[in-house]
């Protein structure tokens, strides 16, 4: 890709933010920048709706956002959903019925109304939103996969996430996408066919935008497809390996503004 990037897409945790969850004023900046010269950005991330109001706090103006991996696409000044692929709860109760039966002591949660709301069975362990009116325990397994859910997130113990993705794709195969963006045995499940690349390519496109005039940052292995679809594909230097290993290019660290860094060189930034 010889000419700029007409749109740029950034994974947000691990890539953009530092590892306090804090956005450098330097991003903040670089963001803003090449918005208002007219080059549309987007955020795609993993995380849902509820989680994006602590970024959006610290940048300029709030971004529109691709979310759970692909499944919602969020409009946040209007506060408005302009798209969503969920599981379908008897998809959702397939999926719990393989997990269960590959996996023992497999626990769920499920991202729902577009990943405003989150539910979990009792012994699901919560991480740094336990304490939100948003997120509820259930009291069966049937009210967990009543609803459809744009991401129903697994786990059982710490488990090498690397090994543990397997285990539940090879589960999946032909059912789901499973995924994971954390080192913590997560594993993150979504509906056939979405990806961060199918979100982001359904949000281009609605810009009339080709994945050629694409820049695309990311670190983590739920990253891998965006960055496989992507014009030009650029990890951060603390990125995971399968990440790395697809880029075209390695810019710093997420410590060190390395995405910052990069648009700056790009974009002729002073």
């Amino acid at each position: 890709m010889e000419d700029p990037p007409r749109l740029v897409a950034s994974d947000i945790d691990g890539t953009l933010l530092r590892d306090d969850r804090t956005l450098s004023p330097r991003t903040a900046a670089v963001l803003a920048r090449i918005n208002a010269a007219g080059t549309p950005v987007v955020l795609v991330t993993g995380r849902p709706i509820r989680w994006l109001q602590m970024v959006y706090e610290q940048l300029a103006e709030p971004l529109p956002a691709i979310c759970a991996n692909g499944a919602v696409v969020y409009d946040p000044v209007t506060d408005q959903v302009l798209r969503a692929d969920p599981l379908a709860p008897e998809l959702l109760a397939e999926v719990a019925r393989r997990l269960r039966a590959e996996v023992p002591g497999v626990s769920f949660a499920v991202e729902i109304v577009d990943s405003r709301q989150m539910r979990h069975e009792a012994h699901y362990p919560l991480r740094w939103d336990a304490d939100l009116d948003a997120i509820r325990a259930v009291e069966s397994p049937d009210e967990l996969l009543a609803a459809p859910a744009v991401k129903l997130l697994a786990r059982a113990g710490e488990q090498d996430p690397d090994v543990f993705v397997q285990v539940v794709a090879g589960a999946l195969e032909g059912l789901a996408e499973a995924t994971h963006s954390s080192y913590s045995g997560l594993i993150e499940i979504s509906a056939a066919g979405v990806t961060k690349a199918a979100g982001l390519a359904w949000y281009a496109e609605r810009l009339g935008i080709g994945e050629r005039d694409v820049l695309a940052f990311g670190d983590m292995p739920n990253d891998v497809p965006m960055l496989a679809w992507a014009g030009r594909a650029v990890a951060v230097a603390n990125a995971h390996p399968a990440v790395r290993e697809i880029a075209h290019e390695v810019t710093g660290p997420n410590t060190e503004d390395g995405v910052a860094a990069y648009l700056e060189k790009v974009f002729e930034l002073d």
